[in-house]
């Protein structure tokens, strides 16, 4: 895992796996957020293993899919709306990081 932060409170980074919850959850983190739609590219796991995952390491997951190139404003208000409710640190991922990177900024422009 390539963990890069945005904000003392949300980090980002590049796909995650279903063995990598443990390590999110010792590291302190309170969620992740996947924004990779499922069968976007060979190997990525599913959503649902994921979250699985995540559960048993105590962590909310939640699916944000958003498709490289067309983000849409909705993504970013729901995004908003789920750092509000989510207390503690949060790690979203897709690819590389940057659309959970990009969403972010989207996220800060709505009042």
């Amino acid at each position: 895992m390539h963990i890069r932060p945005v904000t003392q409170s949300y980090h980002v980074s590049g796909q995650l796996n279903p063995a990598d919850m443990a390590q999110v959850a010792a590291s302190g983190y309170a969620a992740v957020i996947c924004m990779r739609p499922d069968g976007e590219g060979w190997g990525q796991p599913k959503f649902s293993a994921i979250e699985e995952a995540a559960k048993a390491a105590k962590l909310k997951a939640y699916y944000l899919p958003v498709t490289p190139g067309s983000v849409a404003m909705e993504q970013a208000t729901t995004l908003k709306d789920l750092l509000r409710q989510t207390e503690g640190p949060v790690l979203a991922f897709c690819a590389s990081g940057a659309r959970c990177a990009g969403l972010y900024q989207m996220a800060q422009q709505i009042g």
